[in-house]
């Protein structure tokens, strides 16, 4: 059995949006204004995105995007600091791995 569907709570649904999109290549396939919106990925996710005027996430959670090698790990890890972004860089831990904090108030991890 897979996970198929995740629903975030997040302060800003289109900084959100956005992020997933560039960095992550999730698609956009549903919205409403700044209140929502449906993302899919490659293997058939559906990340849905809902505003909240306060978000509060157990300081460990988060989402991680697996990538196929090293080398992709670290050019998001590049992209994301000239972008702007304060990411350290990827280390040995459970893989090839880094986080960043995403807009709309939750964790990502990449991960090779």
């Amino acid at each position: 059995m897979k996970l198929n569907h995740v629903n975030l709570t997040v302060t800003d649904v289109i900084a959100a949006r956005a992020f997933l999109e560039k960095y992550f290549g999730l698609r956009t396939v549903g919205e409403r204004g700044d209140a929502f919106a449906a993302l899919f990925d490659d293997d058939g996710l559906v990340l849905t995105l809902m505003k909240g005027k306060q978000v509060s996430y157990p300081k460990t959670f988060h989402i991680g995007f697996a990538q196929e090698s090293e080398e992709k790990v670290n050019e998001i890890n590049q992209r994301l600091k000239e972008d702007g972004f304060d990411v350290a860089p990827p280390q040995r831990a459970h893989g090839w791995t880094f986080y960043v904090e995403a807009p709309g108030g939750f964790r990502v991890e990449v991960l090779a």
